[in-house]
């Protein structure tokens, strides 16, 4: 069975076809109406049948309808002047009605309420005038109050198609907004997740490569001369790869997808608790770190303490690859509702770090330094690694030279004492 949607779809793409079929079925249902002498009631005069003057003037009239869609105003306005025509005449009214309804109906669903309504009062006032001119006829009688109520259904029709048709074009627009913002928000968490993972990457890779390197070049410089401190740096060598593989599997568990044969790693996301362990490993590279702890130290959330210790990370590798000798200090405060993270060197300052050059006014807040004072080249991604991780937990964050010598990070995270329940 052919369904009504097919039907739908296959009047759509033929409109002309459709019209042309409505025409002709609008033809025959004014030619083939009541036979001739037929009497509605008793009371009234019997219909005469067809003239041949009528029976083409109803064959003008529906080749109009042919083109409802194109012009309905003109084709409303024909139909109308036809029934005038033919009530001038003295023609067979009633079934030659069934034309201007139709093209009403169609008036009324290709233009505005307001429109169709004037245009049906408009009909209504012409026709039922013109009825009671010629037959003397009063507004209130059957055959003038008929009449107007056929026009007004006709309007009401259409208006209805016209109204249901705005309601499901309506349904379906709003199906497709939610369906693109859905996509949209799919693939806003696919890029958020990756920038995530691309930060863990780098951070983890970035530190464990770079104590690599220099522990390499330690051993490489003592090798002939101190085969024991070559035998050292090479234990710290290795013992930066198992911890920079351990954290890289970690870090790749999460791409892995769910049910998957092996299971993903449960060690937790690192926190300030390993903040000992990181700058012994940087210490043990020849690194002279000075670490201290302001305030009391309080549990906080877990991306708040990942966020710190990943910022005391990547400052302290880019000491190691850009700073050259240089002490570097490590501080953090515990404040009321925040922690303050900062580490400074003084090594060779902005112009070594790649990433960030110093702007030639200076930091527009005053302070020793900011993101915003600094003009990025491109390939900091450490620097804008640590920002977006400030940013994400509702942080600040900034980078700059530090007085007298050497670079300055410092980030602001927001930690409430109520988070240390």
């Amino acid at each position: 069975m052919i369904s009504v949607t097919r039907l739908r779809e296959a009047g759509s793409s033929h409109p002309y076809l459709v019209d042309t079929l409505i025409a002709c079925l609008t033809f025959a249902g004014t030619v083939l109406g009541p036979p001739a002498g037929h009497r509605p009631r008793v009371d009234l005069p019997p219909i005469p049948g067809p003239t041949p003057a009528a029976v083409a003037l109803a064959a003008a009239m529906c080749l109009a309808l042919v083109f409802r869609r194109v012009s309905p105003r003109l084709v409303a306005a024909l139909a109308v002047a036809g029934s005038v025509t033919l009530l001038i005449t003295g023609g067979p009214r009633p079934p030659f009605d069934l034309v201007s309804a139709v093209a009403l109906v169609t008036l009324a669903v290709h233009t505005p309420r307001r429109v169709s309504w004037t245009w049906g009062v408009a009909a209504a006032l012409v026709l039922g005038g013109t009825r009671i001119v010629l037959s003397g006829d009063a507004w209130l009688t059957p055959q003038v109050a008929g009449q107007i109520a056929w026009i007004g259904m006709a309007i009401a029709v259409g208006d209805a198609v016209r109204s249901r048709r705005a309601y499901i074009a309506a349904v379906v627009e709003r199906a497709r907004r939610a369906e693109q913002t859905r996509e949209e928000e799919a693939e806003r968490r696919v890029m958020e997740e990756r920038l995530r993972i691309a930060r863990e990457l780098h951070d983890v890779l970035a530190h464990h490569i770079a104590l690599i390197n220099v522990q390499a070049q330690v051993a490489a410089h003592v090798m002939d001369a101190e085969p024991r401190q070559a035998r050292e740096a090479l234990g710290h060598i290795r013992q930066a790869g198992r911890a920079a593989l351990d954290e890289l599997r970690t870090t790749v568990g999460l791409l892995r997808r769910p049910g998957s044969a092996e299971e993903l790693p449960t060690e937790p996301a690192p926190g300030l608790d390993r903040l000992p362990e990181l700058i012994t490993s940087f210490t043990a590279a020849g690194m002279d770190v000075d670490c201290r702890l302001e305030g009391t130290p309080r549990p906080l959330p877990s991306p708040v303490e990942l966020t710190a210790f990943r910022v005391v990370q990547e400052a302290l590798t880019n000491v190691s690859k850009h700073a050259g000798p240089a002490t570097t200090r490590v501080r953090i405060a515990y404040g009321r509702r925040e922690l303050t993270v900062e580490v400074s060197d003084d090594g060779r300052g902005c112009a070594a770090v790649p990433g960030v050059t110093p702007a030639a006014d200076g930091p527009p807040d005053g302070s020793p330094g900011s993101l915003d004072g600094l003009a990025p080249t491109g390939t900091g991604h450490g620097l804008m690694g640590m920002r977006e991780r400030a940013l994400s937990v509702g942080g600040t964050f900034s980078v700059g030279p530090s007085p007298g010598r050497g670079f300055r990070v410092h980030a602001v995270l927001p930690a409430p004492a109520a988070s240390a329940v």
